[in-house]
């Protein structure tokens, strides 16, 4: 008997700013858990909003991760090398009738949702709806209007027939069956407008191809795990085990982020910060954080 496969996990940035705590973080528990398990620790860089992802982040990324010591495998995956991958994915959900198109814009999407929201809290769209009606639709299509193509998740959800769920073992490792409702989320985009795979879809398909069996990522995508694991029974792939892990929050409790300017850790580095006070400050160094952080 062939000994089994090594666990594969993927730390996953998106080259839109500099990495701040919250990405380091999440890259060192992908590191531990990889240490844990015996597992093989893969960089992929989800680089699929060319307006807003920039070369230059990249290899800011590369060099932040090589400082910070976590030990990526070669080469790293650019999902924008990969188009193919995704318009393969899209093609067979068309083929079992599960796509339409949308021309519907923010307006139009808080109108029809008739206050509605996602667990984002975004207009939650649907079911099979669009403003602008089938015909419509077509005619902007033909006159070079930006289209989506959203998922008609009602429809994916009857057709999976069968209640999903998926293993969650949080940061501590206690496994629990967590029941996906799909439904939440409304007809979610899964091709954009400009863009030429949602999240959704390109996290998915890149785990699968990838052979990710450990997904470990932040709390903020916990709901989100029930549109993925939709669409990874629809498109038989096999699923991963999750490990949603807990945010770094500011001091006035709201999570990190690029748009919030937050402190990166090229910041941080240049205020005299080591790699070794960074692992300490977020708990990888077997001493208490030396910061004013919170967590959630």
């Amino acid at each position: 008997m062939s000994a089994p496969a090594r666990p594969i996990l993927r730390f996953a940035p998106t080259p839109n700013g500099r990495l701040h705590l919250g990405h380091a973080y999440s890259a060192l528990m992908n590191e531990a858990w990889a240490a844990r398990l015996g597992g093989r620790l893969l960089l992929r860089i989800e680089d699929l909003d060319a307006a807003r992802c920039k070369p230059e982040y990249v290899d800011a990324i590369l060099d932040d991760l090589l400082w910070l010591g976590v030990p990526f495998e070669a080469p790293h995956r650019l999902q924008s090398e990969h188009l193919s991958d995704f318009d393969e994915a899209l093609g067979a959900l068309e083929r079992m009738g599960l796509l339409y198109p949308c021309a519907c814009g923010r307006a139009d999407s808080l109108r029809l949702s008739n206050g509605a929201r996602d667990p984002d809290g975004a207009p939650r769209h649907g079911p099979r709806a669009c403003a602008h009606g089938p015909a419509e639709t077509a005619r902007l299509a033909r006159d070079g209007a930006p289209i989506a193509l959203r998922l008609d998740t009602a429809r994916a959800v009857s057709l999976v027939g069968r209640e999903l769920s998926w293993r969650e073992f949080g940061e501590a490792g206690t496994e629990r069956r967590i029941l996906a409702d799909p439904l939440a989320w409304g007809d979610v985009v899964l091709k954009g407008k400009q863009l030429p795979a949602s999240y959704h879809l390109a996290v998915v398909v890149d785990d699968a191809l990838q052979g990710v069996s450990e997904v470990v990522r932040g709390r903020d995508l916990f709901a989100a795990t029930a549109i993925h694991v939709l669409l990874q029974a629809l498109l038989k792939f096999d699923a991963p085990n999750y490990r949603h892990h807990r945010l770094v929050l500011d001091t006035s409790g709201k999570k990190l982020s690029k748009s919030a300017g937050s402190d990166t850790l090229n910041a941080l580095r240049g205020h005299g910060a080591s790699a070794s006070d960074i692992r300490a400050m977020l708990g990888f160094a077997g001493r208490e954080a030396s910061v004013a952080l919170s967590w959630s």
